[in-house]
């Protein structure tokens, strides 16, 4: 009898839990979506949606249409008012509705608002031309010696509460994991309309050129070893969070893609070793991981799901500090000083 990999994320049925995290060289474009269904890509999360660069582009737009009208008295009457005029998200919602013809896999749009009447108005189209759910990808950064850690979780909790309101399609909350009690934070974000969270965000680091004196992003890939974040946050949250679990941030070989299962994720997304190795990465990942699931006598994804999670582990102190004290007893220097 063959393995069942099937596995359910925010109501959606997938066929295994190798999903594609949001990368605009990924699921930005139609063609490497159909590779990526092809190789056995079970779910995708389109490059996310910018209020900002909206807004950029509605003001270039506007700057532009000026500047020519006050330059040919004749051309006042011939340039559309940008406020009935749709300089919108339209090339996003287009690709949301390419995207769904392209592929059967489910395609989950994503949103990063600034505002929350843009939360709430860009959710709403994202519903509107078809997405199969929306992950709020959440970037705030709190630069105020006066905003407490509880003014920063009510402002996630309150966005939440109102995109909740606004449409009826699953609802995924993609966070950082730098949250004073995570699990707390994490239960309010599910009350408050959360159907599932994605743990965690890469946010993107500053850094100073010192050519230019001038500060600049800079966007590393992942490694490896970024996935035992959310594998311990993933094991001790699964037990007590009636929500779906996605894990990324390192998740590159089989190895990682068992783990996070093991511990309790519904699934698992992937890009930076994607844009390294390709989308026939994904082919072998599944290969492997059904050979690792008969050899060990599994049946289904759904049997091993959640079966080291913290309620379920036979030592959860090793998911705390005892984990942290036996990891420092226990390492060796590689190059030890000779004796005196």
């Amino acid at each position: 009898m063959s393995v069942d990999l099937s596995t359910d994320y925010l109501g959606l049925k997938l066929k295994n839990p190798l999903g594609i995290a949001a990368c605009p060289p990924l699921t930005g474009d139609l063609d490497m979506l159909r590779r990526l269904e092809a190789a056995g890509a079970s779910m995708a999360v389109l490059p996310s949606l910018f209020e900002e660069q909206i807004v950029h582009d509605e003001l270039e737009f506007d700057r532009m249409f000026e500047d020519h009208a006050e330059s040919f008295a004749e051309a006042l009457t011939q340039f559309p008012d940008l406020h009935e005029y749709n300089t919108g998200p339209r090339d996003y919602l287009r690709h949301i509705e390419a995207a769904k013809k392209a592929v059967s896999m489910p395609i989950i749009g994503s949103l990063n608002g600034a505002s929350k009447g843009g939360w709430i108005r860009y959710a709403r189209l994202i519903e509107q031309a078809g997405a199969d759910a929306l992950e709020l990808n959440i970037y705030f950064i709190p630069t105020s010696f006066e905003m407490t850690s509880t003014d920063v979780e009510q402002r996630y909790i309150d966005l939440v509460a109102d995109v909740r309101q606004s449409v009826s399609l699953p609802l995924a909350v993609k966070i950082g994991p730098h949250f004073t009690s995570l699990p707390n934070f994490a239960q309010h974000l599910v009350a408050a309309g959360a159907d599932g969270l994605v743990l965690f965000n890469r946010y993107v680091e500053t850094d100073i050129d010192l050519e230019t004196l001038k500060i600049k992003p800079d966007l590393l890939l992942s490694n490896r070893h970024e996935a035992r974040v959310p594998l311990r946050w993933i094991a001790i949250m699964r037990d007590q969070l009636k929500a779906s679990l996605a894990a990324t941030s390192g998740v590159h070989r089989m190895e990682g893609v068992l783990k996070m299962l093991l511990v309790g994720a519904d699934v698992t997304m992937m890009a930076s070793i994607l844009l390294k190795k390709g989308p026939a990465f994904i082919a072998l990942l599944l290969e492997q991981i059904t050979m690792w699931l008969e050899e060990h006598e599994y049946e289904s994804v759904e049997q091993m799901k959640g079966s080291m999670s913290r309620g379920n582990c036979a030592d959860p102190s090793a998911l705390e500090r005892a984990n942290y004290m036996k990891a420092l007893i226990s390492y060796t220097m590689e190059h030890p000083s000779p004796p005196t």
